[in-house]
C-alpha cells in the first residue's frame, strides 16, 4: 500500500511538471513544428512579464502561438533592481526586448541601433497613483511631491518628468523615488516614502480596493494619454538590435506574427477570456483576486492595439517627450526606430484588415 501510494504520488507528480511545461514560458529548446523539424530558438526578456501592460507576450505563448508559427520562444522578466529588458537585449543576452517603443530613439541617440518591429499598445497603460492627502489633480499639483518609478533612469521616471512638464513643472520641482513595483510600491506610500506612484494594473486596483491611494492621472487608455501626454503613446512592443533582425528575417517575421495573431485574439475575446488564458498566479494572488484583476482589465482595455500597427502620431509624441526631458534625438530619424514591414507581412498571412491609422516612417 505505501508503495503504491508512492508511485501515485511520482506519477501525479510528474503530470502536474508536464502541465506545468506546457504552460512555463520557457520553452524548451528542442520543440519541433507540425513537420517534425526543429524550431528556431529565440529568447526575450519582458519588462515585468506579469504586468498587465505586458500580458501579450505571456499571453502568445500560453495560447501556443510562438510555436504554431514557427519559433521556439525563451521568455525571461526583468528583476527589481537586476538588468532591465532593453539592456539585456543591448547586451545581447537575449535577442528581444518587451518594451516601450521609447527606448528605442533614447538607444539611437546613444549610436544604438535598436529597432521596433511591433507595436502592441498604444497608451504606456499607467496610472500616477496618489494618497489623498497628496491631493493631485493636475500635473501642476506634482510640484514638490515625492514620486515613485520603478528606478532612477527608467521609463516611468521619463514618463513622470513628461507628465511634470506639462504642468510646467521640472524635474528638479519634485523628489523621484525608486519604489520599483507591485508590493514596493505599495509600501513606500504606507510608509509616507512617496506621495504618488507610477504604476500599472493590477497594483492600481489594489491601491484603490485598500483605500491606499487614488488615480490621479490617467495614462492608462489612448484617451488618458491623448490628455496628459498630448497624443497617441506607444508604449509596449518589440525591440531589437537591427543588425540581428537584418540577420534573422524570417525569425524576426514568424516572432511578429505571433504577436499579431495575439492582438487580434485580444480583440475578439473578453478581459476574462484573457485571465483565464494566462498563468493563474498573474491574476490571483496576495495583492488582487481574479475578479478585481479581470475588472481592471476590462478597464484599461483599449490601450492595447489590434494589429500590431505604429498608430499615427504615435512617434511624434515620443520624439517631442525625448526633447522634453533633455535626451537629444534632433538627429534620430522617424525610420530607424520603428518599422511597420513584418506587422503588415503578419496581417497579410493572417488575412487580417487593419483598423489602426499607421504612422508614416518619415513623418512620425
Amino acid at each position: 500500500m505505501k508503495k503504491r501510494s508512492i508511485v501515485a504520488a511520482a506519477s501525479a507528480v510528474a503530470a502536474l511538471s508536464l502541465v506545468l511545461a506546457g504552460c512555463s514560458g520557457n520553452a524548451t529548446p528542442n520543440a519541433t513544428g507540425s513537420d517534425g523539424a526543429a524550431l528556431p530558438v529565440v529568447s526575450m526578456m519582458v519588462g515585468g512579464i506579469d504586468k498587465q501592460i505586458y500580458l501579450p507576450y505571456q499571453l502568445a505563448e500560453s495560447l501556443g502561438f510562438y510555436k504554431k508559427y514557427g519559433v521556439n520562444m525563451q521568455l525571461s522578466t526583468e528583476q527589481n533592481g537586476g538588468v532591465g529588458a532593453e539592456e539585456a537585449m543591448v547586451s545581447g543576452q537575449v535577442n528581444f526586448s518587451g518594451a516601450w517603443y521609447i527606448h528605442a530613439p533614447d538607444f539611437q541617440s546613444k549610436g544604438k541601433n535598436i529597432i521596433n518591429l511591433v507595436q502592441l499598445a498604444g497608451a504606456p497603460g499607467e496610472r500616477i497613483m496618489c494618497t489623498p492627502a497628496a491631493n493631485v489633480k493636475t500635473p501642476a499639483d506634482i510640484r514638490g511631491k515625492k514620486m515613485g518609478v520603478t528606478d532612477l533612469g527608467s521609463g516611468t521616471d521619463q514618463l513622470t518628468q513628461f507628465v511634470a512638464s506639462k504642468g510646467g513643472v521640472s524635474k528638479s520641482d519634485y523628489t523621484t523615488v525608486a519604489v520599483h513595483a507591485g508590493a514596493t510600491a505599495i509600501a513606500a506610500l504606507q510608509r509616507g516614502e512617496a506621495d504618488c506612484v507610477m504604476t500599472t494594473q493590477p497594483t492600481v486596483a489594489a491601491l484603490e480596493s485598500q483605500g491606499i491611494a487614488v488615480s490621479a492621472l490617467d495614462l492608462a487608455t489612448t484617451q488618458g494619454a491623448q490628455q496628459n501626454l498630448g497624443g497617441a503613446w506607444p508604449a509596449a512592443g518589440l525591440l531589437a538590435n537591427a543588425d540581428w533582425v537584418s540577420q534573422n528575417q524570417d525569425t524576426v517575421q514568424k516572432v511578429v506574427t505571433a504577436l499579431v495573431a495575439t492582438m487580434e485574439w485580444m480583440h475578439t475575446h473578453t478581459a476574462k477570456d484573457v485571465a483565464d488564458a494566462l498563468p493563474q498566479e498573474f491574476v490571483q494572488n496576495s495583492t488582487v483576486s481574479k475578479d478585481q484583476y479581470v475588472a481592471a482589465l476590462q478597464a484599461d482595455y483599449g490601450q492595447f492595439l489590434p494589429d500590431g500597427l505604429m498608430p499615427a502620431g504615435g512617434p511624434t509624441t515620443i520624439f517631442a517627450m525625448e526633447n522634453a526631458i533633455g535626451t537629444d534625438v534632433t538627429k534620430v530619424p522617424f525610420a530607424s526606430t520603428f518599422t511597420q514591414q513584418y506587422a503588415q507581412a503578419a496581417l497579410t498571412q493572417l488575412g487580417i484588415t487593419p483598423t489602426t491609422k499607421a504612422a508614416d516612417t518619415t513623418t512620425g
